[in-house]
This record gives C-alpha cells, structure tokens and sequence, in this order.
C-alpha cells in the first residue's frame, strides 16, 4: 500500500513582493531541509517572468506532511502576505490530514491507479 504523499503548491506572487517571497521561500526551504524528517522532495521553481512559482513537494506519509506544515506554520503568515496560494495534495489521507485541509485552497486528491517506476528509465514496450 502506497503511503507517500504528493503535493503541488501554487503561488502567484503579489506585485513588488518577489523579493520578500524568495527570502520567505528561502526560509521555507531552509526549515524542510534542517527540521523536517520525512520530506523526500521540497523543489520551488519560477515561471518565466517571476510571477507564479510552483513547489512539488513529496513526503513519506501524512504524518511526515504534517510534520512540515506544523514546521513552517510560523512563516505562513509572511509568506501568504507575498502570494496567493493554492494547491493540490494526492495520496490515501487520514482523518487529521482531512480535517487540516478544510476550508484551505489546497485540494485533496486520492490515488485511482498507479505505476512507478524503480529508476528514469522506463520499460521497454
């Protein structure tokens, strides 16, 4: 059974505030990289002009995900003063992930069908 959570965070940044963004952002990344312990991926990128910028986020489990929110919770309010936020988050969620989501524009999604591969390369067909 697949435990690992995914997520993908949207930022659209507010006029004049791409500096602060990335030095909020830098703060985020900062957090996941030193207190987190079940974040397996934390990777921001940019549109072209520096307008929007997407994190792709995967942790080991729920908890894990929860882990990082309860991490990072104390910069949401500098962050969310820069952008506007929204998201999607997929994988089985328990209750608590559940509830934590209500009422946020992160969007759950549960798994249908999968297949991972174990490196880059896939099969041949």
């Amino acid at each position: 059974m697949m435990n690992e959570i995914q997520g993908i965070a949207r930022l659209k940044i507010h006029d004049g505030k791409l500096e602060e963004f990335k030095r909020v952002s830098s703060q985020c990344m900062e957090v996941a990289r030193t207190k987190d312990t079940g974040t397996l991926q934390y990777e921001l990128y940019f549109n072209q002009d520096q307008t929007e910028c997407l994190v792709l986020e995967r942790y080991r489990d729920s908890q894990s995900l929860m882990e990082h929110l309860s991490n990072i919770g104390a910069l949401m309010d500098a962050m969310l003063k820069t952008c506007t936020a929204s998201g999607e988050v997929c994988g089985n969620a328990p209750p608590e992930l559940v509830k934590a989501l209500e009422g946020s524009p992160v969007r759950l999604f549960t798994p249908y069908q999968s297949l991972q591969f174990a490196s880059a390369e896939q099969p041949a067909a």
